[in-house]
């Protein structure tokens, strides 16, 4: 009998590995893999692109309406990559520009708005994996398996700034560091959907495990709420 499809919800801090975790899963499971991240960085970009003043919100509002956001996979690396108004932005949305505005843009109230409601509807077909800051409280609070990652700052410095130097050789472990402390002081301390552990989240600190160590306990939690869906 087939498993039953679940939703899974991932939170934590920058830098603690949700997504690298997510698309492990997602391929494990052969599930759809969401990145809630990615979405809030293309819609950044299109700010940073046409000039929308965050404090304008007749303007914010108008750019909604023209930011598309999908997924596609990559046939090379099986990657679920974003596509904003058509167009792969997968690597554009890595910039240290786009970083440094990402937590501000996610901490308006019409761009969260938009980008939930967009990620409930991917969420009605199930046996999905996202992750981001506020799925386990707001975007799915009733998903099966909801996680709050989190890891040792150090260790999160660190593996930013590995990530960042290979696309920026300029750039700096002090910059990476501040830009870190910034992102979890505004994620923390928004308004509108703060970044929170769930009640009913399991807490997974990765300081000290390997990717494959994470996957295998989590898989381990994956398969204890499967049950045979029924006939």
């Amino acid at each position: 009998m087939a498993k039953q499809k679940i939703i899974i919800a991932i939170d934590g801090y920058s830098a603690c590995g949700k997504s690298t975790l997510a698309k492990a899963l997602a391929k494990k499971l052969n599930y759809h893999f969401i990145d809630s991240g990615a979405m809030y960085r293309a819609i950044t970009l299109y700010f940073l692109r046409e000039g929308v003043s965050l404090g304008d919100e007749q303007a914010i509002g108008q750019a909604l309406d023209h930011v598309k956001l999908s997924f596609e996979n990559n046939q090379r690396t099986g990657d679920s990559e974003i596509l904003l108004n058509g167009e792969n932005v997968a690597r554009a949305i890595r910039d240290m520009l786009v970083a440094e505005k990402v937590s501000e843009v996610a901490a308006i109230k019409a761009v969260r708005q938009a980008a939930v409601a967009q990620q409930q509807l991917m969420g009605k077909r199930r046996g999905i994996v996202m992750d981001g800051r506020d799925i386990g409280t707001v975007v799915f609070p009733d998903a099966e398996l909801k996680i709050f990652m989190t890891a040792d700052p150090a260790i999160r410095v660190k593996r930013r700034f590995e990530e960042q130097y290979e696309k920026d050789p300029a750039i700096t472990i002090e910059e990476i560091k501040a830009n870190l402390e910034l992102r979890d002081y505004i994620d923390s301390n928004r308004e509108e959907s703060p970044l929170r552990k769930a009640k009913d989240a399991i807490v997974l600190d990765n300081s000290s495990l390997t990717r494959a160590e994470q996957l295998d306990k989590v898989l381990a939690w994956v398969k204890e709420l499967q049950q045979p869906a029924t006939a």
